[in-house]
């Protein structure tokens, strides 16, 4: 065991709000309390979609609430002030085109094209040490579900995979040529595999000397601690660097319920605490192989925050080192962002970015998240509490 002492506190609200105005916090604390109602939740969400099927003026109300709080613009250059505001105190951003649920070709393309502008607009720039992307923003969901479930493609399904491909080999082939590290976001169990293939490749191709694409693995899933062994060895097979993003996951309700509506295994961990010995035990993985994998903790979880950084301490891994990030949704926390980054690690914030309509779905997402995880609004609700009272005082 370690003598040496962690240096990390979490509940100094003065560093984790000193971004925020005091109409900024008290705003969030009237967000995080509605999202805390899971009945205005699941309420508000077809509320919202009807209203703007009906061309109601809410745009502007949504854009100056829940939006602000979580979304960093409607464009790019529209996330310039909230990239400068997390710069200012060190943090990186990871520019996210977090439009959702698309179908068309044109579509998809787009997409592939917003990911790119956001690479060229990460080249030399360390305001944003990474960029992202999901597959299901260049690909149908039916398509990838067909393909995860190994049914025979039809000749112009065929042809439309090659797109899919393509698409996804252009992003990582400019990520590559312009030196910018790219995750590729997991997703749900049924469409993961053909994914997980695809990452795999880019992996082969493009991280010959260093991680530029990075896999996401989710740990609230059973299977995918030996997935990442499994990932670990087949990179030290074929001679690449193993990219990978950790996280818990963000689709357990709807795994749990369509493995019940079709009768199969779950895939989801029994209990939490399964999912944190997973997650944990990953970072220590991780970090016993760390000259051969590069990691992001995507965590909002203290203890697991914790864990990583004794575990860079113990194996006398400087806390700047570049392999090792930590990072967390921008809006949500900043207790852990800010005081990582105000005590030397490596920090980023995910911020999503497009036109106030095309992100509610990601939006509704989040909101959804934070109903279904213990505690979280709460913590939220708590800390941002405890600040309201020190400058009071």
């Amino acid at each position: 065991m370690t003598n040496k002492i962690l240096q990390l506190d979490f509940s100094n609200t003065e560093i984790a709000f000193k971004a925020k105005t005091n109409s900024e916090l008290r705003t969030s604390y009237f967000l995080f309390k509605a999202i805390g109602m899971n009945w205005l939740v699941k309420m508000g969400t077809p509320l919202i979609e009807t209203a703007f099927a009906l061309h109601l003026p809410i745009k502007s109300l949504i854009k100056h609430t829940v939006y602000q709080q979580f979304v960093g613009g409607e464009n790019i250059s529209e996330c310039e002030k909230a990239i400068d505001t997390l710069n200012k105190y060190h943090i990186g951003t990871i520019l996210d085109y977090s439009v959702e649920g698309k179908e068309a070709e044109s579509d998809f393309e787009n997409t592939c094209n917003e990911t790119i502008d956001t690479i060229h607009k990460a080249k030399g720039n360390n305001k944003i040490p990474f960029c992202v992307f999901k597959v299901t923003g260049l690909a149908r969901l039916a398509l990838l579900e067909k393909i995860n479930s190994n049914i025979n493609l039809t000749e112009n399904e065929i042809i439309e995979f090659e797109k899919v491909k393509a698409r996804i080999e252009k992003i990582c082939n400019t990520a590559f040529e312009n030196n910018v590290k790219i995750f590729i976001d997991a997703e749900e169990t049924w469409i993961q595999n053909p994914i997980d293939q695809m990452a795999t490749e880019m992996m082969v191709k493009f991280n010959k000397n260093e991680a530029i694409v990075y896999n996401t693995i989710q740990l609230y899933r059973h299977d995918r601690l030996a997935y990442l062994k499994d990932s670990f060895n087949h990179a030290v097979a074929n001679n690449y660097f193993l990219g990978i993003k950790l996280v818990r996951g963000a689709y357990m309700e709807k795994e749990r319920a369509r493995a019940a509506e079709l009768n199969y295994n779950d895939p989801i961990q029994i209990n939490k605490e399964n999912t944190d010995n997973d997650y944990d035990h990953a970072l220590r993985f991780c970090l016993e192989n760390i000259n051969k994998i590069s990691i992001c903790a995507g965590t909002h979880n203290e203890k697991s925050s914790t864990t990583l950084a004794q575990m860079m301490l113990d194996n006398n891994i400087e806390i700047n080192d570049k392999r090792i990030y930590f990072s967390q949704l921008y809006g949500m926390s900043d207790n852990l962002s800010y005081n990582l980054a105000n005590a030397g690690y490596n920090v980023t914030k995910y911020l999503p970015y497009g036109p106030v309509k095309d992100v509610m779905p990601y939006l509704f997402r989040r909101a959804a998240e934070n109903t279904s995880v213990k505690g979280q609004t709460g913590r939220e609700l708590n800390l941002i509490l405890k600040e309201k009272a020190r400058r009071a005082l």
